[in-house]
């Protein structure tokens, strides 16, 4: 076992693996504070290859934030190259961020008058259609597939555990609730 004040002195790379992961796995303050001290770099590298600006400055708080606070995070880490974990790490959290910040729709900053009117129009027409497709179409058993994919945006994996289904069930209903969708959709443009 390495004495705590020995940990700040040595670059992480320096320390016995074993003993180092163990203090990374704990959390221990010096084992944290030297992550941080010699991979806030590597972890600005993977954030800014994704985001920029106070986006990116977020995410760097929040992988550390995670770091410190998520002992099941840390002990992710098994062995090998911790600034490649570490990245990896870093890079996910920010993909992840970019897209919950894409979904995200800001709202009054949309320009006022007639534009406004038509959009807000044709989401009315699109919703009436969505629950005519629902109601009249789509067999009472696809539904939730329908709802978790189409109406709450769920990627595939969580869809499946959402709805108590194999993920192959749901890819399959899925397909098939495209096809019908979209033949639904053809013949209410030609009708």
């Amino acid at each position: 076992m390495i004495p705590a004040g020995e940990l700040v002195q040595m670059p992480v790379e320096e320390l016995p693996a074993q003993g180092w992961t163990e203090a990374f796995h704990r959390g221990t303050t010096a084992t944290m504070a030297a992550v941080y001290q010699e991979h806030f770099v590597t972890v600005r590298a993977a954030v800014f290859g994704v985001l920029q600006g106070a986006d990116g400055e977020t995410v760097i708080h929040e992988v550390f934030f995670r770091i410190l606070s998520n002992e099941d995070l840390r002990r992710a880490y098994r062995a090998g190259s911790f600034a490649s974990w570490l990245f990896a790490v870093s890079r996910h959290h920010a993909i992840d961020y970019a897209r919950r910040r894409a979904r995200e729709a800001p709202f009054g900053l949309e320009p006022a008058g007639e534009v406004q009117s038509c959009r807000l129009h044709e989401q009315i027409e699109a919703r009436l259609l969505m629950r005519r497709f629902r109601e009249q179409v789509l067999p009472p058993e696809w539904i939730p597939v329908f709802d978790a994919r189409f109406v709450r945006q769920l990627d595939q994996r969580q869809a499946a555990r959402a709805i108590g289904v194999p993920r192959t069930t749901l890819v399959y209903r899925e397909h098939r609730i495209r096809r019908l969708l979209r033949a639904f959709l053809l013949s209410t443009e030609g009708g």
